[in-house]
């Protein structure tokens, strides 16, 4: 392990924080590009063409990059959001769209799950704001407490059932997504007086997989696929089916849409060829929220199950297939070691700075 950090800590100081900042500058140029194109260009497939260089581009871009977090994130935001950003702003639709849109904004749009504050809001926000910031504190406070204890878990692996392991996983996930986002959301606000969108809406009390997968899991990924794959195959359906059962084939369809852009996603971070379970992962709960959608209409609201039992059955259907079918492609591209020993890196290089910091400062005072 001392070696697996030694060699982390090495890559990841002297070469991917470099590589990192000139793939987001590559990023960042491109995207200039698409709003300069925007301004001149109609909507439509004029545009569309236009992008279509960086949006062939951006999926490329993570390659360049090795760790599990830099690589991770880079994946996540230009492969897929800014993606699919650019193609609904081809045709004038989506957070890109805003006419008076600077170009600062619409760099940041574009990259992160950001709103832009209305200035009428802005005092109404403020408000919220400093009503909800206790608890969102105490909130986080403890969500990064339980993310440490299960960081720290992870050294007694070896007395610990690989299922209760698998749950480990699934809390590590969510956690961490929630903490960096958390993090993001401030700098957002801070720098731009932007608001993140929320991402989770505490998803371990979801009640149905319409509840956890349209409401509660992973909310930004809902948000760009609605209206990129729902909407469009909910009215091409329409026409086939009616509007009645127009739902189920866009419900199918935006689950393998997001599928096979985790195949991409996993693809980037391990370099390993796809085995398709991500994909299938998705198919199941596609088809599964499929049979709720009908059962759910069959019965009209005359019958429903409490909500504890709801929860249960959710939640352990998500846990049981992510076991199956998910977190064993994580383990494939060996993620639970590079992120522990990335985490570890991280933590050592803090040390440094602390001990350099000390160091500086005992040593003004002994000459002062």
């Amino acid at each position: 392990m001392e070696g697996d950090v030694t060699y982390v800590m090495r890559y990841w100081m002297e070469g991917e924080i470099n590589t990192f900042i000139k793939v987001w500058i590559s990023a960042y140029l491109s995207l200039c590009y698409c709003y300069f194109a925007g301004k001149m260009l109609p909507k439509g497939h004029r545009r569309l063409a236009a992008f279509l260089p960086v949006m062939a581009l951006f999926p490329l871009l993570p390659l360049q990059l090795h760790s599990l977090h830099l690589g991770g994130i880079t994946s996540f935001f230009l492969a897929w959001l800014t993606t699919f950003k650019l193609l609904l702003f081809a045709f004038d639709q989506g957070p890109l769209s805003i006419p008076s849109i600077s170009l600062p904004r619409f760099l940041a749009v574009a990259c992160l799950p950001i709103k832009l504050i209305q200035p009428s809001k802005s005092r109404e926000n403020g408000k919220i704001h400093s009503e909800k910031g206790h608890k969102s504190f105490l909130n986080y406070a403890i969500k990064a407490l339980l993310f440490a204890l299960i960081i720290k878990s992870y050294d007694y692996e070896d007395h610990i059932h690989p299922r209760i392991i698998m749950v480990m996983y699934c809390f590590h996930i969510y956690l961490s997504l929630e903490i960096i986002l958390a993090i993001a959301a401030a700098m957002a606000r801070g720098l731009l007086g932007a608001e993140l969108e929320p991402q989770f809406n505490e998803p371990y009390l979801s009640t149905s997989l319409q509840d956890f997968w349209g409401r509660r899991w992973n909310l930004m990924v809902t948000r760009i696929l609605r209206p990129t794959v729902y909407l469009p195959v909910l009215d091409w359906s329409s026409s086939i089916l009616g509007r009645e059962w127009a739902a189920l084939p866009a419900v199918m369809a935006t689950f393998i849409v997001s599928g096979l852009m985790h195949e991409l996603i996993f693809y980037q971070l391990g370099r390993v060829k796809p085995t398709w379970e991500i994909t299938w992962f998705f198919v199941l709960h596609g088809a599964c929220l499929m049979v709720e959608i009908v059962v759910k209409k069959a019965v009209n609201g005359r019958w429903r199950l409490p909500r504890l039992i709801g929860t249960i059955l959710s939640i352990g259907l998500v846990m049981v297939t992510g076991s199956w079918l998910f977190f064993p492609q994580l383990l494939r591209c060996k993620a639970d070691e590079r992120g522990l020993a990335e985490l570890a890196a991280i933590g050592t290089f803090v040390k440094d700075i602390v001990r350099a910091l000390n160091f500086t400062v005992n040593t003004y005072i002994s000459f002062s």
